[in-house]
């Protein structure tokens, strides 16, 4: 496999985990339970309206490389309890923020400079949502 087709392929799993996350923040926005988790259910449907950019952008830049887009998201985790959704969202923006950063080296590697700024972009938001996770979840 050629370094580009790593990258395209690195690239497919992270549109796979965005979808995932479009899925879990729309669910758990709307399920969440508590008057404590009234404010991160509100910053969730923001979330989730970030991740469909960050979907949009990903399938943009594969299909620049010459790949194609997956349709096929990462399988989404589920709970009914409130503060475990806020652990499994922050376990996937710790994951997708690690992964991106690879992504990132990779798109460098390959002289793929305005990919790699777009990602950096991307991963801006996603520590973002870490941080709001992290408060709600009264952690540093």
């Amino acid at each position: 496999m050629s370094n580009k087709d790593a990258l395209i392929k690195g690239l497919n799993e992270d549109l796979a985990r965005e979808y995932k996350a479009i899925i879990q923040y729309v669910i758990f926005s709307n399920t969440l339970k508590g008057a404590e988790y009234n404010d991160i259910a509100d910053q969730l449907k923001i979330h989730s309206s970030q991740e469909l950019e960050h979907a949009l952008e990903l399938a943009r830049q594969i299909d620049n490389l010459g790949g194609a887009p997956t349709a096929i998201p990462m399988k989404a985790e589920t709970s009914s309890d409130s503060k475990t959704m806020l652990e499994i969202d922050l376990k996937a923006e710790q994951e997708t923020i690690a992964n991106y950063r690879e992504r990132i080296r990779q798109a460098e590697s390959e002289g793929e400079f305005a990919l790699s700024q777009k990602l950096r972009e991307i991963i801006t938001q996603e520590q973002d949502h870490e941080i709001d996770l992290k408060d709600a979840l009264g952690l540093k």
